[in-house]
């Protein structure tokens, strides 16, 4: 993660914090609580009208994009080229140019320590995700609790109508980028502090979760042991329903051990 502060050159503050996450190439803006509508720029004033700080990936993304040069440029081949660049890279743009724009002060500055406010916000970021029946979540967070969503409870939220019809879409979950979301299909997301708020906590910790799964599930070559059968034998039982695989695949199925091993 790359991380740069949002300076402002004319009243000689830091206005906010800008995160790049590289693998999934990602932007995150993060504005400080204490800032208002009036302070900050148009672009982040529809957010902090409502009291959003962090910025949603997309509308990053576009804040980037405003403050370097656009891939629609009719000689963009030659400026890339000229930078030694082999394609059109945002965060090698903006770093480039340091965030410059000609519609207001602000540049950026890179850094390599987080301000205390993102340090707290992302202690409710989720560190994992796993669907479960009738269209919830369980999350797990960076504070070490887990939580369960009922994307019911939130279905007015942009888009969570169609995960709520579409099973297939809604199997595609996955947490994003810092964990500041979880995004199904890559397309449509949904921030991690709204779910924290709207999620139920269970009394169970991350470490209780891994320790089960650790221990409560088995692969086929450990059925075949405790059971003392071939794999063909094994094969026979599932085909009768005598036992159930929580996940099947073709190198190998996982078991309860309770299932197996009673």
């Amino acid at each position: 993660m790359k991380i740069f502060e949002i300076l402002d050159l004319e009243n000689k503050g830091i206005f906010g914090t800008l995160l790049y996450f590289e693998r999934t190439k990602t932007f995150i803006v993060e504005l400080p609580d204490s800032i208002n509508e009036w302070s900050c720029p148009f672009f982040f004033s529809s957010f902090v009208k409502k009291r959003i700080y962090t910025i949603p990936r997309d509308e990053s993304l576009n804040w980037v994009r405003t403050r370097i040069i656009p891939s629609s440029r009719q000689n963009i081949s030659s400026v890339l080229k000229t930078h030694k660049m082999k394609e059109y890279d945002e965060i090698r743009l903006i770093e480039l140019s340091r965030g410059i724009c000609s519609n207001d002060s602000l540049f950026i500055r890179q850094t390599d320590k987080l301000p205390e406010y993102v340090s707290e916000r992302q202690k409710i970021n989720i560190t994992g995700c796993s669907i479960l029946s009738d269209k919830k979540i369980l999350l797990m967070y960076s504070d070490d609790s887990l939580r369960i969503i009922d994307l019911h409870l939130i279905k007015e939220y942009k888009d969570v109508d169609k995960l709520l019809v579409n099973d297939e879409l809604f199997r595609s979950c996955k947490y994003g980028a810092g964990g500041y979301y979880i995004t199904f299909n890559n397309s449509i997301d949904i921030p991690s502090g709204l779910l924290y708020k709207k999620s139920e906590k269970i009394s169970l910790t991350k470490n209780d979760l891994f320790a089960f799964i650790s221990y409560g599930l088995i692969d086929t070559s450990e059925v075949c042991d405790s059971l003392e059968c071939s794999r063909q034998n094994l094969a026979y039982l599932v085909k009768k329903n005598q036992l159930t695989p929580v996940k099947e695949n073709v190198k190998g199925n996982l078991f309860l051990r309770s299932d197996a091993c009673e």
